[in-house]
């Protein structure tokens, strides 16, 4: 079948049309014979066994009977009619289906004499054994039996899928129409020699299993198949970049010199850690080899990402380039460009801050600055990738908290000066399946070492019953001279959710605590009022801050000790953790308690247990992809994650690994895919990313 044929409408397909279509495209994204083909189930009912109605017994688990209709009656009742359809059972014995909902429009479905098929769980009733509201299929209709005696798929829907028909037993018929029709045609886009190494199923085998599976056996094996090929074509995707980046010249950046010496030996009053000078070491070997640097730094809240970036900067000023330090707000930026002054100070040089707030004057000088390569280093928001900041001559970006920018807006800086190194860093530790797919084409450097002295946070789940002892453990803290952070999910009072807010929050802990000062930041303030209280507090002008999350990264405050988050079960695990990375700066012990009300849902529950288990952000990061999936880890659209019909990278990280090997051996073998044992591979893998370009994981 050729790559046309499965790239047309699927408005031309039997029993599709113009309606259906448009529908089928708004509600699941299928637009095309390709998309139908991969329009896999979310569920399967296993109706292969069908259970002899005078056999019947009570029991949990749903089951098939077949048998004839021999009445319909709707029975009158004192609040609801109900529906009964008495069932004689091929080999004797009798049964009821109930339904007490849809009477009417269900008694339209059966006639006295017709051949049907219930499926569901048997309940006793007196005499008579029972299923209520089951799942139906009437037999004597013309055509094969798709819904009974077999494995029978349900697919995702919908009301608008509903509305035009499109059920699972509609979706199941023209399937089997397209299978019969075109099912043959089908050719496997896999190498052969792969499909044997890897033990695959044939893929047109498994395209028709996975819809129309005989067995649990075979179904298994085609979903594995199919799991196989999608994480494959993007470990291709991810391999061929690979590939391409020894292609890539960058900056050739000269061995470190004073600067960089100067910063880590004099200007930094601590020793790097072990993982710090590895992270450091991998980008200097990077940066010197010509070829443009890609790496992404892991590392937990903490960890001192931000002072590698700044000796890779002095690095780059050594060697006569400039650097840029990309950041996702402008409270976060304004935080890393006072860090930097602090830093850069003692070496008499200059950063300059470019965000969205800043006054016309400031802009203009800082642009001037930049330009003319008076300046070496650049901070910023988004407001650094547009057209009117032109830097002298840029050999460094670093982009921090790189997942919360849209892969455009890297691409963007990647495009600034002559392709300048790349330098991704994230809080966020990214389970490894994810990193293979997200991040499968950069090298990546990890800091899993904490600094020295520093005390692992001590995190507490309490209810509002508790909260008098949680005011009495805060003020002790207080008189110790140590500060607070107290968190809110909201800023104002809001009528739909009984929440307690930032602004009432603040009132209620003044009165609660007179003889301390407490301060308010939020996102709805100007930079200027964010800024004077953040200092504030960072001066101990402030002893307890009250926030919403505009402090979830980047504020450094290492008195702070306590982080009390009101109404936790309301944040992210992600954003959890980031919060309690905010205490434990110092040497002292730091506490983070989580207040929490008894209403939550499981997801909550098991977001609030792995916060008091472990402060260790990577199991952090297995446990919030588990909870959440990976789509949702960082945001499809944002992340650039491709979008997963059927793979899990919670439970398929073996077959992912399996198809990593396969895709990173063929392309260090024919890395155009040129070979004639590649040519269905090539023009099945342009066709799936043609369209979407080959930088959805890469910045450049």
């Amino acid at each position: 079948m050729s790559e046309e044929f499965l790239g047309q409408d699927v408005r031309y397909v039997k029993g599709v049309g113009e309606k259906r279509a448009d529908v089928w495209a708004d509600a699941h994204g299928v637009r095309t014979v390709r998309d139908l083909f991969h329009f896999y189930p979310r569920r399967y009912l296993d109706r292969s066994t069908v259970t002899p109605v005078r056999r019947l017994q009570e029991a949990p688990e749903p089951v098939t009977v077949v048998g004839t209709v021999t009445s319909v009656t709707v029975v009158p009742g004192n609040n609801q009619k109900r529906l009964e359809v008495v069932l004689e059972g091929e080999q004797g014995g009798q049964m009821k289906g109930t339904w007490f909902q849809g009477v009417w429009w269900v008694r339209k479905a059966f006639e006295e004499g017709d051949r049907v098929a219930f499926h569901g769980k048997v309940e006793r009733y007196g005499r008579w054994y029972s299923m209520t509201h089951p799942d139906f299929d009437r037999l004597n209709d013309e055509g094969p039996l798709l819904d009974t005696g077999r494995i029978v798929p349900l697919y995702p829907g919908g009301e608008a899928m509903s509305n035009v028909g499109l059920t699972s037993r509609a979706v199941r018929r023209i399937l089997y129409n397209l299978f019969k029709e075109h099912g043959l045609k089908l050719q496997e886009p896999l190498p052969e020699r792969m499909v044997e190494a890897y033990d695959l199923m044939e893929g047109r085998v498994a395209l028709r299993a996975i819809h129309f599976p005989k067995s649990q056996r075979e179904l298994a094996r085609a979903q594995r198949r199919l799991k196989f090929e999608e994480l494959f074509y993007i470990q291709l995707m991810l391999a061929q970049m690979h590939e391409r980046k020894e292609e890539v010249a960058g900056p050739p950046f000269d061995p470190p010199d004073a600067y960089t010496r100067e910063f880590v030996r004099e200007v930094l009053p601590f020793e790097l850690t072990g993982a710090q000078k590895r992270a450091l070491r991998d980008v200097i070997d990077d940066v010197q080899t010509g070829t443009q640097m890609n790496r992404l730094l892991q590392g937990d809240v903490g960890s001192g990402k931000t002072v590698v970036a700044v000796a890779a900067m002095m690095h780059a000023y050594d060697s006569g380039y400039q650097s840029a330090f990309m950041a996702p707000t402008e409270i976060l930026a304004e935080q890393h460009y006072a860090n930097l002054r602090e830093y850069l100070a003692p070496l008499e040089l200059t950063p300059r801050l470019l965000v969205g707030s800043q006054t016309k004057s400031e802009r203009e000088e800082a642009l001037r600055a930049l330009h003319s390569g008076e300046s070496p280093v650049a901070v910023g928001t988004h407001a650094l990738i547009q057209d009117e900041v032109q830097f002298d001559q840029l050999g460094l970006a670093v982009v921090d908290e790189q997942h919360r920018f849209g892969v455009a807006q890297r691409a963007e800086m990647f495009e600034k000066g002559t392709r300048p190194h790349m330098l991704l860093m994230t809080a966020t530790p990214i389970p490894r399946s994810l990193a293979l797919t997200l991040y499968g084409d950069l090298d990546v450097s990890k800091i899993d070492e904490m600094p020295p002295g520093r005390k692992p946070v001590e995190t507490q789940l309490r209810a509002e019953k508790r909260r008098g002892e949680v005011y009495a453990f805060l003020r002790d803290r207080l008189e110790q001279g140590e500060q607070a952070f107290v968190v809110y999910p909201l800023v104002e009072e809001s009528e739909k959710m009984d929440l307690k807010d930032a602004e009432s929050g603040a009132e209620e802990l003044q009165e609660k605590f007179p003889d301390y000062e407490v301060g308010l930041v939020h996102g709805q303030l100007s930079s200027d009022e964010k800024d004077a209280t953040m200092r504030r507090f960072k001066d101990g002008d402030i002893d307890i801050l009250v926030a919403t999350t505009v402090i979830e990264v980047g504020v450094d405050v290492p008195s702070a000790t306590v982080m009390l988050v009101e109404h936790a079960e309301r944040f992210g695990l992600s954003q959890l953790h980031q919060l309690r990375g905010r205490v434990g700066r110092s040497d002292q012990q730091s506490y983070c308690i989580l207040m929490a009300g008894y209403k939550r849902s499981q997801e909550a529950k098991q977001r609030l247990e792995a916060m008091v288990r472990t402060n260790d952000g990577f199991e952090i990061s297995e446990t919030d992809l588990q909870i959440r999936g990976a789509g949702d880890f960082f945001g499809t659209r944002q992340s650039g994650m491709p979008d997963l019909k059927i793979a899990d990278l919670t439970e398929d990280d073996e077959i992912l690994e399996d198809a990593r090997e396969a895709a990173f051996s063929i392309v260090e073998r024919d890395p155009h895919l040129r070979a004639g044992e590649h040519e269905r591979l090539r023009r099945r893998y342009k066709a799936l990313y043609a369209d979407e370009g080959l930088g959805f994981a890469r910045v450049g």
